[in-house]
């Protein structure tokens, strides 16, 4: 997506991410973190948000910087690369309020077209299921599309798992 984001510093394996948004109110420090849901699970909750006092992410903030486009830019393009790192990985994403999960609906329906290119998207209403640009959601599962190899014809797909 070819769209304004902010530079981003991040760890060395890409579980968190700081930035700055730059606005009106000024220079607010904000993080994004991925969280493995369990040791086994290879789902990680993507969080993001103002950094407090303690260094760590209110996801409540409002920070009203009037740059939330370019937030949720640099948010997309951290779990673009969060991913291309961990290509076998799901990034599960829900706001922290109905709301907020609203405005990740009407971003992603915005960019359906261009982020099916690259990623397996869903969203849950009862179950996961393909996301349905319109549909009510409040959470979100993406992952790269596993790239295959066109074949021409059942001889060359035979050929090429035995080879």
């Amino acid at each position: 997506m070819n769209l304004d984001k902010y530079e981003t510093t991040a760890s060395k394996s890409l579980m968190v991410f700081e930035f700055y948004s730059i606005g009106p109110k000024g220079k607010i420090k904000k993080k994004i973190e991925f969280n493995r849901f369990s040791e086994t699970s290879n789902v990680y909750n993507i969080c993001f948000g103002d950094v407090d006092a303690n260094g760590e992410i209110d996801d409540l903030a409002i920070t009203d910087n009037n740059d939330r486009q370019k937030v949720l830019a640099t948010v997309a393009a951290v779990a673009v690369k969060f991913l291309e790192k961990y290509p076998d990985k799901y990034v599960y994403a829900s706001g922290s309020t109905k709301a907020r999960s609203r405005l990740y609906k009407i971003g992603i329906s915005k960019n359906l077209d261009e982020i099916l290119n690259t990623f397996d998207l869903y969203g849950y209403d009862n179950k996961w299921e393909p996301f349905v640009k319109g549909k009510h959601y409040l959470e979100f599962l993406i992952q790269l599309k596993i790239k295959t190899l066109p074949l021409k014809n059942d001889e060359e797909k035979r050929k090429t798992r035995t080879n």
